[in-house]
Parts: C-alpha cells; sequence; structure tokens
C-alpha cells in the first residue's frame, strides 16, 4: 500500500443519544459525513462505536462474558450484532449522501478473537478496498470468541489493530470530550486537558486518568488508552479530539490546528 491509511474512530457517544436505548444523533452523523466528505481524505478508514445501540444490549445480555449455553443469551448476540449493523447503514447511508465512497464491513464476518483477543483476522478486502478509494466502514461487533464462544470485540481494540496491519500513519479519536484529562471532565471540575504527552509519561499518569461514566461494556478513556497502546509503541500517533463540536474532524483529518491530546511514541 503506497499511502498510510488515517483510521477515524467515532464514539458511540458522539453518534448516537447514549442514555436513550436504540437513538442515533441523526444530526451528528449528518454532520460528520459531511466533514469526511470535505476533508478529501485519501486512505480513510472509519470505525465506529455502538453507543446505545450495541452496548445496552451487550450488557443486558453479558456478551462480553461469554456464550453460557443459554438460547436467551445467543438471541442477545443476535440482537447486538443486528443493533450495529442498524447503526453502521445510517452512518454508510450519510457519506454516501456526501458523496463519500462508504463500504460497510462486518467485523464478525471476518475477525475471530481468542479470550477477547483478535486472534483471526481476514483483512485483505479492507486493503483492497482502501488501494481502490474506498472508505471502508467497521465498528464494535458481537464476534466469534475460540474460548468464550462469543465476546465484544471494541471499535478501539479493532482501529488499533487496523492501525498496526495496514501500517497506518495515525489514529484520530473522536469522542465526547475535548481529550485525555487528569480525571474525568464531565465530573470533576479540576480535571486539566494533556495537550500532549509520550507513550512513557501516559503509563506514568494512567493512574489518574478516570473512565467515562456511563454504560461502557469495553471500559470508557482508560479502556481505550489501553487498546491503542499497541500502535503507539508502533509509532502510530493517536489524535483524540472532541468530534461532537462542529470542525474538528475536518480540521483534524487535514492536519489543521484543532484543541485535543497527540499521543506519541517519543518526543522528536
Amino acid at each position: 500500500m503506497s499511502l498510510k491509511p488515517t483510521i477515524l474512530k467515532l464514539g458511540g457517544s458522539v453518534i448516537t443519544h447514549k442514555q436513550e436505548p436504540l437513538t442515533a444523533n441523526s444530526s451528528a452523523i449528518r454532520r460528520l459525513a459531511g466533514e469526511i466528505s470535505d476533508s478529501r481524505t485519501t486512505s480513510l478508514i472509519l470505525i465506529h462505536g455502538g453507543g446505545s445501540f450495541g452496548h445496552p444490549l451487550a450488557k443486558q445480555y453479558a456478551i462480553k462474558e461469554g456464550y453460557k449455553k443459554d438460547l436467551s443469551q445467543a438471541l442477545g448476540f443476535s440482537k447486538t450484532h443486528q443493533a450495529m449493523v442498524a447503526l453502521n447503514k445510517l452512518i454508510v447511508d450519510a457519506l454516501l449522501q456526501y458523496d463519500v465512497p462508504a463500504v460497510a464491513i462486518s467485523p464478525s464476518s471476518c475477525i475471530v478473537t481468542k479470550s477477547g483477543r483478535i486472534h483471526v483476522f481476514e483483512d485483505e478486502s479492507v486493503s483492497r478496498l482502501l488501494q481502490t478509494e474506498f472508505v471502508p466502514v467497521l465498528y464494535g461487533d458481537a464476534v466469534s470468541d475460540s474460548d468464550l464462544g462469543f465476546t465484544i470485540l471494541s471499535g478501539d481494540q479493532l482501529a488499533a489493530s487496523l492501525a498496526i496491519r495496514l501500517n497506518a500513519e495515525r489514529i484520530i479519536m473522536g469522542v465526547d470530550v475535548d481529550g485525555l484529562y487528569t480525571a474525568d471532565p464531565k465530573l470533576d471540575s479540576s480535571a486539566s486537558l494533556i495537550r500532549h504527552c509520550t507513550l512513557q509519561e501516559l503509563k506514568d499518569m494512567r493512574q489518574q486518568i478516570e473512565g467515562a461514566r456511563g454504560t461502557d461494556v469495553t471500559g470508557g478513556m482508560l479502556g481505550k488508552i489501553i487498546e491503542l497502546t499497541p500502535a503507539i509503541e508502533r509509532g502510530i500517533s493517536i489524535l483524540i479530539i472532541n468530534a461532537a463540536k462542529p470542525k474538528n474532524v475536518y480540521k483534524a483529518l487535514k492536519g489543521e490546528r484543532v484543541v485535543g491530546t497527540l499521543i506519541v511514541k517519543e518526543r522528536s
């Protein structure tokens, strides 16, 4: 692949109303699709979270913990996957309306995990789509697991894995806060934004970082950072921005200055 791809991960808190089950934030999805289109980014992979589509069902049926040979739980797996398919369709439809050649890829059809970690990943279709200038759109999903029967694969683990496999230039994380803070800014008014840090600095301060509140089976902000660490170790930069604020995703994709947190392996 001649051009290193950019991976854009949009959090479920941005594209859905997290406190209202199965409710998309339609205006945010349309705005983000327009910003992606306007940026004219080449070699782009889009990954999105589940928000109020995936997380409540996954929690209700304990999908992350694995299959307990309960028919109702198997039904819950199917419901969780189908909810994510529905959310993915809304996002792909919006991108197509803005003339972005988006193609949906279901992780459950090409990934098998082992104890919750990606073990088998048939990623050739993603690579080939990039080569022909499509925008693959993947998402956190309920997937088969060789040890657990099934589990939840977070979009964050997926983003890191794809970045490493495809030698990505960067990962942009679009969340609902301005970046990484010393504490949860939604709960602690004294929290301060960390604008730039290295992997070692991040490890040193990790105990100070609080996870996001609400129903999140993938671990909140701290979980995101842990999942992204292998990519940072490979020299792939991580930019965390507030995708709920207009033009931030556009600016990040264009390489323009934007409020956020930049995490790098080491200072140059």
